[in-house]
C-alpha cells in the first residue's frame, strides 16, 4: 500500500492523471492552463515522477521550438477506476464538510440564542 500511495499522492498528481484520462494527450502549457494554481516547477517535478513510476509517457520531437506532449501509459490506465472513485469520493466529501459545517454553525446560533 505505501508503494501504491508514493506513486499516486501529491496534490497535484490524482489531478494530472485525472486531466490526462479525460483529455487524453496535453502539452506541458495545456497542462498549466488547466491547473492554473500549480507552478511550472511542481507541474515539472509531478511529470517527472509520473513519468519514472511509468504512469505518463513524455514524447519529444524534434522540431524548434521544441514541442513535448504528455499522455497516459498503459499500465497507467488500470488506474482509471480508482482515480474516478476517488474523484467521486472527493465531490462527496466536499458535500459532506459543507453539510456538517451548517449543522455546526446551525448548533452554534441555537446555544447563543439560549
Amino acid at each position: 500500500m505505501i508503494i501504491a500511495l508514493d506513486a499516486l499522492v501529491g496534490k497535484w498528481k490524482p489531478v494530472i492523471l485525472s486531466l490526462l484520462y479525460n483529455h487524453g494527450t496535453l502539452r506541458f502549457n495545456e497542462l498549466k492552463k488547466l491547473i492554473p494554481h500549480i507552478t511550472q516547477r511542481m507541474l515539472t517535478l509531478h511529470l517527472r515522477e509520473l513519468e519514472e513510476n511509468d504512469l505518463v509517457k513524455r514524447v519529444i520531437y524534434p522540431q524548434i521550438p521544441p514541442k513535448v506532449e504528455y499522455s497516459l501509459t498503459e499500465y497507467a490506465m488500470t488506474l482509471q477506476p480508482l482515480v474516478k472513485d476517488l474523484y467521486e469520493w472527493g465531490e462527496k466529501h466536499i458535500e459532506h464538510m459543507e453539510s456538517k459545517q451548517k449543522s455546526v454553525s446551525t448548533d452554534d446560533e441555537k446555544d447563543t440564542n439560549m
